[in-house]
């Protein structure tokens, strides 16, 4: 095996507005709720200054309400504020996938992430998994060689769509599955194709974190 490359992950301001994007949208953050800088940043374990700036991306997506000096308060999910958020992540997905294929982008990184994540799968380590995931897309995105589609899709990362009627384990197969098809599409430079499989992919996830609701 050639010599794997640091796993790249995103910024921690994206980081921590992932992790509380997730938490809302799956509703364990419930509507109504007040967050405070000082209450996220103790369970994160990170200073104030990355919350700060989570919260910012949340608000301007509509995720949180902020409040003057009381942090902010988590609004209302709808089904149609679910596909929104979905239908354009996949747009954005697909035209990178897009673009890496037509550029015919180096794919090490991106096959790196893949690799490592059927590794995770394998050794039954679905944390890890989710580092390899996310570095998964990231890679596609650095790959596309379009700034501006990186910069969008970084801030609207929300980790693992789990739905309330499928597994961790039995997600992280059907999502390294759906990885590898992508993969192959880009390997054969089939940009077509490779814009199908990654719209299918984000639309499957979407329909998963529907069932929450």
């Amino acid at each position: 095996m050639n010599q794997l490359q640091p796993l790249k992950l995103l910024p921690m301001r994206e980081r921590i507005a992932s992790v509380l994007r997730k938490a809302i949208l799956t509703r364990e953050i419930q509507e109504g709720t007040i967050v405070t800088l000082d209450g996220v940043a103790s369970q994160l374990e990170v200073s104030n200054t990355p919350v700060r700036e989570a919260f910012q991306i949340l608000a301007r997506d509509g995720f949180i309400k902020l409040r003057h000096n009381k942090g902010a308060e988590v609004l209302g999910i709808t089904k149609k504020f679910i596909k929104d958020h979905y239908v354009t992540r996949a747009v954005l997905e697909r035209e990178a996938v897009a673009e890496v294929c037509q550029n015919k982008a180096d794919l090490s990184e991106i096959i790196d992430a893949y690799q490592c994540g059927k590794n995770a799968i394998e050794n039954d380590n679905y944390v890890d998994y989710t580092n390899y995931n996310q570095a998964f897309h990231m890679a596609i995105w650095a790959a596309c060689g379009n700034n501006k589609i990186n910069s969008i899709l970084s801030e609207m990362w929300n980790g693992l769509s789990l739905g309330s009627n499928i597994s961790e384990q039995e997600y992280a197969i059907l999502s390294s599955k759906e990885h590898g098809n992508i993969l192959n599409a880009m390997i054969e430079y089939d940009a077509e194709l490779a814009k199908n499989l990654m719209y299918q992919h984000i639309i499957r996830s979407m329909e998963d974190m529907l069932t929450r609701f």
